[in-house]
């Protein structure tokens, strides 16, 4: 080094400093104001969707989402993605409406490509959710068929695979709920269609979908509040519900060492056909969600990033848990 640059005074480094900080201040304090200008207004939670009295229809099973008034939200127009999903492929029963549905979007919109199962009736709105799967620029898979059927499951399954081109996200969300006020209404037919939907499709699905996810994957199921606590007139649907998050824990503790995570998400009351086609009375919909501590059922896209947290990879840590959104009451 040249005699000439040899060293500053101490009043030429502090000054310089002065200077450095004042500037990182001044970014600082522009920062801090783009970050204020750009942040989305805090909004109240019990006003943010439709309250009861509601004035929806009934509907046979089983229900279309697009029937319903209000219509319900699965993030059509309010999710907004940011590629947390990139290039990974999901397999989403019940995808049509409901839980379903928002994931589906929320994935396509996170950068996943994404199949969709669904009972033949509900085609109108599954052609929906394709439809919007294909605008976020993914790949849509379209899977009617009746869960119920062991061989239908394995087929969906294989034609899953192998129009995605692979298999890394399963969601076991597709579900079927009718309310009986007694037991001696709750007929042998009824009690074996809820099983089969719910506990034997699961089962077939996610033994066929194993052999094709690599380390890493990740399945979810969606469970409810009815597993802790179960209402009275729901007592096959309720038992199903159990079942699946006992599922979901052991499955976990089976396939942790192969590195697929198995978690579940509980709703409480939300805002899907379920309800409209025998999930729930007549008298008991006009006022449903009415009970909890935010005073209105949830509408589906509010679990949509549950969904999404559970599948990125940057929760690599939980596996075996159930995550609760049920407005305040309910477990977990």
């Amino acid at each position: 080094m040249a005699d000439g640059e040899i060293g500053m005074s101490r009043r030429d480094v502090m000054g310089g400093a002065a200077v450095g900080i004042a500037a990182a201040g001044v970014s600082s304090d522009a920062g801090a104001q783009t970050a204020q200008s750009t942040a989305a207004p805090l909004t109240d939670p019990t006003t943010k969707y439709p309250r009861p009295p509601f004035s929806t229809g009934m509907q046979p099973f089983p229900g279309l989402a697009g029937k319903m008034t209000p219509r319900p939200d699965h993030g059509e127009t309010s999710y907004k993605g940011s590629g947390r999903l990139q290039g990974r492929k999901a397999l989403i029963t019940g995808g049509d409406s409901g839980m379903g549905r928002a994931a589906a979007i929320a994935y396509a919109r996170e950068g996943a490509d994404v199949a969709i199962s669904y009972l033949p009736a509900e085609e109108p709105d599954a052609k929906e959710v394709a439809d919007l799967i294909r605008a976020a620029g993914r790949k849509a898979v379209l899977l009617p068929g009746d869960i119920r059927d062991e061989k239908w499951c394995r087929t969906m399954v294989d034609r899953a695979v192998k129009e995605l081109g692979g298999l890394d996200i399963l969601v076991n969300n597709a579900g079927r709920q009718q309310q009986r006020q007694s037991l001696a209404e709750l007929t042998s037919d009824d009690f074996d269609a809820t099983m089969k939907t719910n506990i034997y499709a699961m089962f077939w699905i996610t033994q066929a979908a194993l052999p094709h996810m690599p380390t890493g994957s990740t399945i979810i199921q969606t469970t409810s509040e009815q597993a802790y606590d179960p209402s009275e007139n729901l007592v096959d649907y309720a038992m199903t519900k159990a079942a699946m998050m006992n599922f979901t824990k052991s499955l976990a503790k089976q396939l942790g060492p192969k590195g697929i995570r198995v978690n579940g998400v509980a709703p409480g009351p939300i805002w899907t056909p379920l309800q409209v086609a025998g999930g729930a009375t007549a008298e008991k919909l006009k006022q449903f969600g009415g009970d909890t501590s935010l005073g209105r059922p949830g509408q589906p896209v509010e679990l949509a990033s549950i969904y999404v947290q559970l599948a990125a990879a940057d929760a690599s840590f939980a596996t075996g848990q159930v995550y609760g959104a049920a407005g305040g009451t309910g477990q977990p």
